[in-house]
């Protein structure tokens, strides 16, 4: 068993460039503490048995809802219910965001496609 360590997330984030592609820096009772990068807009998708909450630690988010969308600052954080159909996007140039969800997520939920990332590296 290793010794709990603090994990920084300045220096984790530092650690990699590319825009959607989640980074492993933590699990917890079959859920994953990931990390990535927004530029720009995702795609619509939902995740038919997953709820994840989006933490935003720099920047600003939008969340596209199909009836509306939410803006989330720095600090701030939105919980997605599973089933609800949402499209994520940066609001500026970059932001970076902290998600917690099930080990089974996967980021592009039941749309698919090329931005599927289905082997995420670990922090």
């Amino acid at each position: 068993m290793t010794t709990p360590q603090p994990v920084n997330l300045e220096q984790k984030f530092g650690l990699f460039a590319e825009a959607w592609s989640p980074k492993i820096v933590g699990e917890l009772n079959g859920q994953q503490v990931k990390l990535a990068k927004f530029r720009d807009e995702f795609i619509w998708h939902a995740h038919e048995h997953e709820d994840e909450l989006f933490l935003v630690v720099r920047g600003t988010m939008r969340m596209g809802f199909r009836d509306r969308e939410v803006r989330v600052r720095e600090g701030e954080f939105l919980i997605v219910p599973r089933g609800v159909e949402h499209c994520p996007a940066a609001e500026g140039e970059e932001t970076w965001v902290m998600l917690l969800e099930p080990a089974s997520t996967v980021n592009t939920g039941t749309a698919g496609g090329e931005r599927t990332v289905t082997e995420l590296e670990r922090l």
